[in-house]
């Protein structure tokens, strides 16, 4: 009996897989017994890593510069977004100086607002000289909240009106669920974000080129008269750890958990995923932008 049974088999083999297949189709993914927090909306992506983050999204970056969700886990969650924070200060730095037609190499004079910044630091001294663009490179990969509070001041005049260009910018993004009220993420019950807005404004800051080449950069040798402190080693480990990671930011403050923005290219495909409060962030990235390539032939 049991020989006629896979002799059955062997010669029905194709009419046997297909409707397997059809039945998984029919019942659903998790007829493979996948866990529904390792599954993605959308493509339906596929992790072989246990997401830790509370709130996170992975999406492809379409040649028009939008974001396309092939992720999402509570991505419209309320989140506090640390020092990814620095994303959308960067954009209003880069945007505004381009609008006047003002190169980032020109020098500034550091405010006194900027001195003595709580956490992460560049140490600026007082009345230093500096240049925006070693402002950008200091907060975007050593994360200094002081290159944060400087930049600010001179685009905006004062911190305040910067808060109010930033939050502008993320209403004309269609982002109504971002509220800021610092360039550099300190933690605030206020300054908040979900993962899918945090996504979009990413999305935006990439298609500048100069964004693009500050968050690639691994390191950075700043040139800085006035001040020993010139060599910026990313803090983003996706730059030096992910084959094609190009970004983005790190964030971490004691009440808003680790919180991570990532993106890597491959073969022309390029995935931005965000991680929020997320004690495996690195990890939980790397198996987001996996899952995405893995889904794109790779």
């Amino acid at each position: 009996m049991g020989k006629r049974i896979r002799q059955y088999i062997l010669r029905h083999r194709l009419d046997i897989g297909i409707i397997m297949t059809a039945i998984v189709v029919a019942v659903g993914i998790n007829a493979l017994g996948i866990p529904e927090n390792m599954q993605a909306s959308g493509t339906k992506i596929l992790l072989a890593h246990q997401i830790s983050a509370k709130q996170a999204c992975a999406g492809e970056l379409n040649a028009d510069g939008n974001i396309s969700m092939v992720y999402e886990k509570n991505c419209d969650e309320k989140a506090y977004p640390a020092s990814t924070t620095k994303i959308m200060t960067a954009l209003i730095v880069l945007e505004t100086m381009e609008k006047l037609s003002s190169p980032i190499e020109q020098k500034i004079t550091v405010p006194d607002s900027a001195l003595g910044a709580e956490g992460s630091s560049i140490y600026l001294k007082k009345d230093e000289k500096i240049s925006i663009e070693d402002l950008l490179y200091g907060m975007m990969l050593r994360s200094g909240n002081d290159a944060a509070l400087a930049l600010a001041h001179i685009i905006g005049g004062n911190v305040e009106n910067f808060v109010d260009m930033m939050n502008i910018r993320a209403a004309e993004l269609g982002c109504v669920n971002t509220n800021f009220v610092n360039p550099n993420g300190l933690f605030d019950e206020n300054h908040y974000t979900t993962a899918r807005e945090m996504a979009i404004i990413t999305a935006e800051a990439m298609k500048n080129d100069d964004f693009r080449k500050i968050v690639s950069a691994q390191q950075y040798n700043a040139c800085r008269e006035e001040n020993n402190y010139t060599y910026f080693y990313n803090k983003n480990k996706t730059v030096h750890q992910y084959k094609g990671g190009n970004g983005v930011k790190i964030g971490y403050t004691k009440k808003s958990g680790r919180t991570l923005v990532a993106s890597a290219e491959r073969e022309g495909k390029t995935v931005i995923c965000v991680v929020m409060n997320a004690p495996d962030w690195f990890n939980d990235a790397y198996a987001l932008m996996d899952a995405y390539f893995v889904s794109q032939g790779e």
